[in-house]
């Protein structure tokens, strides 16, 4: 019986699609460790700026990208008569809305405020809106609202005061109310004599959604080099005197 050594033989399909598919795996993982790397820097970009002082939004505002998460704090008139719901908000397991009352500074500047979460009554009723102060002054950190990646038409019911929408965008609020408002929502701090829940959720910048997906990419390349190697490796027969 001869025994057979393994001979390496180059074929043309597995070998193209190697030098292919492995360069493309390679730059995919190190495009999500970059990716990663970029998360990080935003993490602590935004907790050096969530502990700044709190700006007052009396002057000259700075750009929304560098405002986002910031700590402000506005001295005003909040419009009872613009709020929005927007409904379907949960808090610990029970459904209710977040209200959205505009805020006219003493600039003349609008900016809107999500006063909190409020409880919906029986049957998904919206409950009695506590009054706003007529002036007062406003803190809470910034966002930028986001509409859902399937947005459904906003329409608005004359005969609900206030109107109530499934979600807030800045342009559409800024259409229906007629104002002109400023890029950003400031998320009003906890009041206890309030009435609303605010618990806002924390920015989410996890690097290891990324982390994950290059070490899924750089294991595709390296299953695709044992394929095309294992392919590659051709049996023959032994020399005769190699046999016995």
């Amino acid at each position: 019986m001869s025994r057979t050594a393994p001979q390496f033989h180059l074929q043309a399909v597995p070998t193209i699609f190697v030098l292919i598919v492995v360069p493309l795996f390679l730059a995919l993982g190190l495009w999500q460790l970059d990716r990663a790397k970029q998360k990080r820097s935003l993490a602590a970009s935004l907790e050096m700026r969530r502990k700044l002082p709190a700006l007052q939004l009396s002057g000259q505002i700075p750009d929304v990208a560098q405002l986002e998460y910031r700590k402000v704090i506005a001295e005003g008139s909040l419009l009872d008569e613009r709020t929005v719901l927007i409904e379907n908000r949960k808090h610990l397991g029970s459904s209710g809305f977040h209200v959205i009352t505009p805020l006219r500074t003493a600039t003349g500047k609008i900016v809107l405020v999500n006063r909190g979460w409020i409880a919906a009554q029986g049957h998904h009723q919206a409950p009695a809106i506590p009054a706003a102060k007529s002036h007062g002054v406003v803190s809470g950190e910034v966002r930028v609202p986001q509409p859902p990646a399937l947005q459904l038409q906003l329409e608005d019911v004359q005969a609900q005061q206030p109107p109530r929408w499934p979600f807030l965008t800045l342009e559409h609020y800024a259409a229906w109310s007629g104002l002109e408002i400023l890029p950003f929502v400031i998320l009003q701090e906890q009041d206890a004599a309030s009435g609303f829940i605010r618990q806002w959720p924390e920015p989410r910048t996890s690097d290891a959604m990324h982390i994950g997906y290059a070490v899924q990419w750089f294991a595709f390349a390296l299953i695709a080099l044992l394929i095309w190697l294992f392919l590659s490796l051709r049996r023959r027969p032994a020399a005769a005197g190699e046999q016995r």
